[in-house]
């Protein structure tokens, strides 16, 4: 718990990318009309949940008027809706909704991050920025050790976690496995699951139903049992 808040600490303080940073604090500054009345987090965002997590949520980046906003992970956007609701249903999480930092949600078992950790324009961190943060992943799944099973939101949350893992020193399969929803990979300590990005693109054209989400869930409910 303690090593788990440094790295939180060492997240917040990071401002080794300086397009990201004066984006998120250009956005914190401006702010979205809806929110004008907000005090934006506009830092850098380290993960939630369970540090006895067997289930470990990996996402692209925070965004802009989400978590950028809220100060928490997956917070006060439409991803953030989708994710925690289906969290919920399958018994990960206290409440369907998180709205912000202090709503009282609480994760069970379940540890939520990212590849990159403050919000990049047009939701497209460049490859330098994405290799940058990867440190802080990379120590993140060390301070994790009961981590059974991997859920990868995207493919770039897929090729993310991939590099950390191996940078972590476990051992990866060749070839890389080609992303697709829904499916298990098994790598030698844990399982990895990979799924569409609960994104407003993905969601509002159908691409990723409830039904699709909840069955990665359900998945991972059977690798754990």
């Amino acid at each position: 718990m303690r090593r788990l808040a440094h790295l939180r600490d060492e997240i917040i303080a990071c401002r080794s990318c300086p397009r990201l940073v004066g984006h998120r604090e250009r956005v914190a500054r401006e702010k979205r009309r809806q929110y004008r009345d907000c005090d934006y987090w506009g830092r850098p965002l380290p993960g939630f949940g369970d540090p006895a997590a067997r289930v470990l949520l990996v996402g692209l980046a925070p965004a802009a008027h989400g978590g950028n906003r809220t100060g928490r992970i997956f917070t006060g956007d439409r991803s953030g809706d989708w994710l925690f609701a289906a969290l919920h249903r399958a018994g990960f999480a206290n409440q369907p909704d998180s709205t912000d930092r202090d709503d009282g949600l609480q994760l069970r078992d379940a540890y939520v991050t990212a590849v990159v950790r403050c919000a990049p324009p047009d939701n497209k961190p460049s490859r330098g920025e994405i290799e940058r943060c990867r440190e802080h992943l990379v120590r993140e799944l060390k301070l994790l050790p009961n981590i059974r099973v991997v859920v990868a939101l995207g493919r770039i949350a897929m090729d993310g976690f991939w590099a950390a893992w191996g940078r972590a020193g476990h051992a990866l399969p060749r070839p890389r496995p080609r992303f697709a929803h829904a499916v298990v990979h098994p790598l030698a300590d844990v399982a990895l699951v990979t799924s569409y990005h609960p994104s407003q693109q993905n969601t509002l054209t159908g691409r990723l139903t409830r039904p699709m989400f909840d069955r990665v869930f359900k998945t991972v409910r059977e690798l754990l049992d």
